[in-house]
């Protein structure tokens, strides 16, 4: 197309983008509305949406403000990982022996060494393990000695967060992470008791059933009503639970991360090496790979971009958290130190300079990361021109349909046709990402509440999106705020 044509056909638009006058707190009648509802002022928000083939912003409400993001800061962690690992980026679990094995015998130690591999599930435990029996070990007499020097990190107290020790997502970084450190349980409705059943495999480990039947319905807060305690005995750990499970909550799953991460890859290990018929004379314990070990065995994991589609659909903190350290494990152990620098770097080197940015830890699960509205939207506009763009937008929920967002806006205006990363902290609501309007318009959209009201703040960003979606070109006026 000429360029005189290109050009008379964006003049409309751009009047009609810098011609028409700001309105009252820069945010759309619907978005004013739905806080007043819920008593959250405008000061306590901030928003932009912004066209991705146009400079100026739609909407812009509080765009300096530096806030926490919660959840949406995964999306910086993955898009800088995306572009400089690549999508196609792997992680790599070995396996090491200092002598062959003679007669299925190994009469020495097995290492196991790691690489921050953000979902090495029990598949893929087992799968090595495979790999050695078919190499024809049978039985070790020395230990298994498990190598997480690929991150240089400090424990973690899990329960510092928000008194959950127990919870999966509060499971701290480790370069060996094998299963997220979870154990899953099934619970089930049962005469006089509920019935408790073990997933997952976890040799020493005995699981004492004390819950009773609850009365009434089943409340969304079913899992506060479940108390877990570990014990230590002279043969094992015991877990403990008490409390309450309703039989109308019929069939449901719950995830726990109660082990400490040698006794948790211990109890794994043995199980499944005892399942392949194998033995193990010595210990599970932590250490590291002698000098002039050999290669035995490996699993790779799917690339990277599989592993930020888990990471956004459904916000997983760890994942995020170790895909942040990996950018920081550049020719040595990583530590979150050497992330951030990475991560500001990258940065910098696009042009991209966010004064106002703490990052912690990557994942958003965290009470002192920041960032800006402006600064999220640089981000995405910036995503969108780059090659990795279709893996970044698709990792996204796609509000209506899956993820996060599988249950909001459902047979909405804006269902299908906005991919939103959503975060949530005490006192946290936010989304960010990319929304079309009705004429098929791509926008950047970023919402960020921080107050003690924010979680009432979830219909507000609904109604943003539904106004994006409902949008045509000529119909809506500029909201820039006045400053």
């Amino acid at each position: 197309m000429p360029l005189t044509q290109r050009l008379a056909r964006l003049l409309p638009l751009l009047i009609a983008t810098l011609s028409q006058p700001a309105l009252a707190d820069g945010l759309p009648p619907s978005v004013l509305r739905a806080l007043k509802a819920v008593q959250i002022p405008a000061a306590s928000v901030a928003v932009v949406v912004q066209p991705v083939d146009v400079a100026t912003p739609l909407v812009a409400h509080n765009a300096q403000a530096a806030m926490n993001p919660a959840s949406v800061m995964k999306l910086l962690t993955t898009y800088a990982a995306l572009d400089l690992l690549g999508p196609a980026y792997t992680w790599k679990t070995t396996a090491w022996v200092e002598s062959a094995a003679s007669d299925g015998v190994l009469n020495g130690n097995l290492y196991l060494k790691g690489s921050g591999d953000p979902r090495f599930a029990i598949e893929h435990l087992s799968g090595l393990l495979r790999q050695l029996r078919v190499r024809g070990i049978r039985q070790i007499y020395g230990d298994i000695v498990l190598d997480r020097t690929a991150f240089n990190v400090p424990a973690i107290d899990p329960g510092a967060f928000d008194d959950k020790p127990m919870r999966p997502y509060n499971v701290g970084p480790d370069a060996l992470l094998i299963n997220f450190r979870a154990l899953r349980f099934t619970l089930l409705p049962d005469n006089g008791q509920p019935r408790l059943l073990a997933e997952t495999p976890s040799d020493g480990l005995r699981i004492d059933n004390r819950l009773r039947n609850g009365e009434g319905g089943c409340s969304s807060d079913w899992k506060e009503l479940i108390n877990v305690r570990l014990i230590p005995e002279n043969n094992g750990n015991r877990l403990e639970f008490t409390g309450s499970y309703s039989p109308l909550c019929g069939e449901r799953s719950l995830n726990l991360a109660p082990l400490p991460a040698d006794a948790q890859a211990s109890g794994l290990i043995r199980a499944l090496w005892s399942e392949l018929g194998g033995s193990l004379n010595g210990q599970v314990r932590g250490g590291g790979v002698p000098l002039g070990s050999k290669l035995l065995a490996q699993h790779e994991s799917p690339p990277l971009a599989d592993a930020v589609r888990d990471i956004n659909k459904f916000s997983n903190n760890v994942m995020a958290r170790q895909v942040f350290l990996t950018l920081g494990n550049d020719n040595a152990p990583a530590t979150a130190e050497r992330a951030q620098q990475r991560v500001a770097d990258w940065l910098n080197g696009r042009g991209l300079r966010f004064p106002e940015l703490v990052l912690e830890n990557g994942s958003g699960l965290s009470r002192r990361e920041r960032i800006s509205a402006g600064s999220l939207n640089r981000l995405l506009l910036d995503a969108w021109k780059n090659p990795v763009m279709p893996e970044f937008v698709s990792s996204m929920p796609i509000v209506g349909i899956d993820g996060t967002m599988k249950k909001r806006l459902a047979a909405s205006d804006a269902t299908g046709r906005a991919h939103i990363k959503t975060g949530t902290l005490d006192g946290v609501k936010t989304a960010a990402g990319y929304a079309l309007d009705a004429q098929g318009r791509r926008y950047a959209v970023t919402f960020l509440i921080n107050h003690p009201r924010a979680q009432a703040g979830a219909a507000a960003i609904d109604a943003l999106l539904v106004w994006v979606a409902q949008r045509r070109v000529g119909e809506s006026k500029p909201l820039l705020e006045n400053e």
